[in-house]
This record gives structure tokens, sequence and C-alpha cells, in this order.
């Protein structure tokens, strides 16, 4: 059986793809970096505000306290959008769609750039989201895969396929 695949590395698909980074082979790094920015901002709060018989003052360092405070959660809430558009910037023109055809033995990936072939055991992790399937090959590279776009068979069959050949397991994210 043979699947394929046509993807437009768009900033939804990079989206997708930095966040199950996030979610996979940095959960843990991702969550120390959440814990230590929630309290910076907690910090930042109670050292401006006026507790016991102190007066609050607005001035240039408390400003720039608060500032600081909605930089920090602006990188929280949108982590995933910043990656994934300083990702999309860096990478190479010609590679923003992609036509992939899975076989049994490895995969065959075509840009404007040129063809590339890849074997499944390079793969470490698998992961699906709503309209995704991402393959994680370390920390900071991974594949996506627009569902939208296959033929050769239903989402249903590939998940069975690629658990087969790889022999892992599709996280949710």
């Amino acid at each position: 059986m043979e699947f394929k695949f046509e993807t437009a590395y768009n900033q939804e698909a990079i989206t997708i793809m930095a966040k199950a980074l996030r979610k996979t082979v940095r959960k843990k790094r991702s969550r120390r970096s959440h814990i230590f920015g929630v309290i910076v901002v907690i910090f930042a709060i109670l050292l401006t505000l006026p507790l016991g018989d102190k007066e609050f003052v607005l001035d240039f360092r408390t400003i720039i306290t608060w500032l600081v405070s909605a930089v920090m959660i602006f990188v929280l809430l949108f982590e995933d959008k910043i990656n994934s558009y300083i990702a999309r910037k860096r990478m190479l023109p010609g590679l923003n769609k992609s036509c992939v055809t899975f076989s049994a033995d490895s995969y065959y990936s075509e840009t404007e750039l040129g063809n590339s072939e890849f074997k499944y055991n390079n793969i470490i992790m698998l992961a699906e989201a709503d309209d995704y399937f991402v393959f994680i090959f370390s920390q900071s590279h991974a594949q996506v895969y627009d569902k939208k776009s296959i033929s050769g068979g239903t989402i249903e069959e590939f998940r069975e396929f690629i658990k087969g050949v790889t022999g892992k397991e599709i996280q949710a994210i």
C-alpha cells in the first residue's frame, strides 16, 4: 500500500510542528521555562504592589517591570506561534511545499529543491493533531503532514501503517 500527502509548510502547519515538539521531546524543558516565567511575573507584581504602609509610586522602574512582565506573559501564551514564525523565516526557499510518498521500506519527499529519501528508523516519536501528523526526529527537527491531502488510503489505515513500520505509538497533541 502506498500513501501520499501534499503539505504546505504554512504558518498553521509549522505552529502544529512547534507545538508537537514542545509537548513531546521538549516537554521537561518547556515545563521548567513556564514555571520560571510564572515565578518572574509573580515576583514582578509583588515587588511593585504597595504592601503594608508603603505608598504606590508609578515611576520608571515600575513601568519597566510591568513591561517585562507583559512581554513574559505574551511569550508564554504565544510560544508556539513565535517559534513557528522564526522557523518559517529561517526555512530555505523552495521547501514551503512537499509531496511525500510512503512505501513499505521508506518514504520519499519531493520539493522544489529536489527529492529526498527517509528511513522510518530515524523517527524518534510520532504525534497527531486534529489536521496533521508530525514525525519528530530530534529536539529541533520534525516533519508535518496534512491529513486533508491524504491519498492511497484512509487516515485510520495510514495511522496503522505508520505505527507498524516504525514500531512506535502515536501521541495525541
